[in-house]
């Protein structure tokens, strides 16, 4: 499976937007399977981008159980970088296009890169 940075951008913006004190359980996005779902779910743990818990679960349907109740500071900000649409799409076109190979890291650094001329700052 590949990493779906559009997925990954709708997951932390859900995220975002939950009102505080709740918690997210499951995410059903109608163009995505449960399968990829759980697995991204799994990767924004992993880069340290949700306060929560994630843990597997045996036989099924799911894979795992979901209780994520936040973004962390590492979550915001990637979020936040990747917010705008116009250096979203311009993302996607130039460093995400299709057979590019990129980290979190570096799409973040872009990101950050591109924000930051699009407010005049050096």
């Amino acid at each position: 499976m590949k990493r779906d940075f559009d997925l990954i951008r709708h997951m932390l913006s859900d995220i975002e937007a939950m009102p505080a004190g709740e918690a997210i359980r499951e995410f059903k996005y109608p163009e995505y399977d449960l399968a990829t779902i759980e697995e991204h779910v799994r990767l924004i743990d992993e880069a340290g981008f949700i306060k929560g818990e994630i843990s597997d679960v045996m036989g099924g349907p799911r894979t795992c159980s979901i209780f994520i109740t936040g973004l962390s500071w590492e979550g915001h900000d990637f979020l936040d970088a990747m917010k705008d649409d116009n250096i979203w799409n311009k993302a996607k076109e130039s460093v995400l296009k299709p057979g590019a190979s990129i980290t979190f890291g570096l799409l973040l650094e872009w990101l950050k890169i591109e924000a930051k001329q699009k407010l005049g700052i050096p």
